[in-house]
């Protein structure tokens, strides 16, 4: 494809986004009812920034656009931090959720915004404004006006942690004279797997490394997890969540969770198996829009009801929870804590065809997992979880739940598969000291960096 080609080709982009930025306001100010933090400084989505100009090229660009990516980054800046002390971060966000998470990783000097929306005159103004030195991509946004914009300035792009699903690629190759362009004038991609590497290739990027996944090395925080083990000690009952469910997942968990419930109490009543064995069922849904909908799905399936929010302080301290038929995790940041006082978790996204949700923080918590059939979005995460039965792959929910039962109702087994699941965990951190190294190239020693 000639320059002139690529030329009209991402003219002819920025302007068809130029014209859907009304679209994205008012889709913006919908969001906003239910999440207010989609109503916070918008302008910044259209280059208008409240923040002072920078005079100088000094902040390091990192764009994290959702939640999983912001703790991804979250690990990252840290090390960054430890190894060119007094870095500025420039940390830019696509949702509320992201943008919530992002908020506790700045320090003095840092710098916070939406990411800016892709057309040339907003990505120009971004650019203009905060001079950024490097830009470093988190796992997944490749933008066509970014990536040439920054090209055309002499700041080098990286792509970190990445990874690229077959179906993405197979849409970008679709688009292949927009998104070729784009991925050629990354400077470096830094991949989690072989496979990943080999379709950014596909795309013509310059993969420099593959390093694994960056997400390994986080650790869920240890205060939530020593609570959630006292509640789960303190309950003395088995408790199996949904965790990160997503739309439809919910339903049919419900459907099938009334009528093994339904099951599982007549046993009890007729002392064929103990009542302290009847499990309690947690709901963790993935996005928290949702949570007044899943809410009354519960009660819509005749179940009563309890709200994390709704607790003082734990379950075993809340008449109303204990006697609650399911559990609903409503709150922000506490996956540890829910993992921790589980079982067993069933994996969100996995048991419609949505690619799956990220199954690593639950084995660092030594919950052990049950997955359903799609889990392309994390594809070899999710065959080494298997491979070291840290987690065990189903054909559909009803086999899920079954599964999910059997090793919460044997506390042998269940001891044994969480075993797995840390000793998992933890043969596969090291990525984000790689990446660290690598992107010491752009950022010069220690010693320079310290005296920015």
């Amino acid at each position: 494809m000639s320059r002139g080609t690529g030329d009209f080709m991402l003219g002819l982009y920025s302007g068809l986004m130029r014209f859907a930025q009304p679209l994205l306001r008012r889709k913006m100010a919908r969001r906003a009812v239910q999440e207010p933090g989609y109503g916070e400084a918008v302008d910044e989505r259209f280059g208008r920034y409240t923040q002072p100009r920078e005079t100088v090229s000094e902040l390091v660009w990192l764009h994290a656009v959702s939640l999983g990516e912001t703790r991804t980054a979250a690990v990252l800046i840290k090390a960054l931090r430890e190894a060119h002390p007094g870095l500025r971060i420039l940390l830019s966000h696509g949702t509320a959720t992201g943008r919530a998470e992002g908020r506790a990783l700045l320090r003095a000097g840092d710098v916070q915004v939406w990411q800016p929306w892709d057309t040339r005159l907003v990505v120009n103004h971004f650019f203009e404004h905060f001079k950024p030195r490097l830009g470093v991509l988190i796992e997944t946004e490749v933008w066509p006006c970014a990536v040439d914009c920054a090209k055309e300035r002499g700041v080098p792009l990286v792509l970190v942690n990445g990874r690229l699903s077959e179906k993405t690629l197979q849409q970008a190759l679709s688009l292949s004279p927009l998104a070729s362009p784009a991925y050629s004038a990354l400077t470096a991609v830094y991949s989690q797997t072989a496979a990943d590497a080999d379709r950014y290739r596909q795309l013509g990027a310059n993969v420099a490394g593959v390093f694994g996944n960056a997400k390994f090395d986080a650790a869920p925080s240890p205060s939530q997890q020593a609570t959630g083990k006292a509640w789960r000690q303190g309950l003395m009952r088995p408790v199996v969540m949904l965790a990160s469910s997503r739309d439809g997942e919910e339903n049919l968990f419900l459907e099938l969770i009334t009528a093994a419930g339904q099951q599982i109490r007549a046993q009890a009543a007729s002392d064929l198996i103990a009542p302290y064995a009847i499990p309690k069922w947690l709901i963790v849904p993935r996005h928290p829009q949702r949570f007044d909908e899943v809410a009354a799905l519960i009660l819509q399936h005749g179940l009563t009801l309890s709200r994390r929010t709704d607790w003082s302080g734990g379950p075993i301290d809340n008449e109303a929870a204990m006697q609650a038929d399911v559990w609903l995790g409503d709150s922000l940041g506490e996956m540890p804590l829910y993992y921790a006082m589980s079982d067993v978790a069933l994996l969100g996204g996995s048991f419609e065809k949505l690619g799956g949700q990220n199954l690593i923080e639950a084995a660092a918590c030594g919950c052990p997992v049950v997955m359903g059939p799609h889990t392309f979005n994390f594809a070899e995460a999710a065959e080494l979880a298997e491979s070291a039965k840290a987690a065990r792959r189903v054909n559909d929910m009803v086999s899920g739940v079954q599964a999910a039962l059997a090793l919460a109702g044997n506390s042998l087994a269940q001891v044994q598969a969480a075993s797995d699941a840390l000793a998992f965990a933890a043969s596969h951190r090291g990525a984000t000291a790689q990446t660290v190294s690598a992107l010491a190239a752009y950022l010069g020693s220690s010693t320079d960096a310290a005296s920015l």
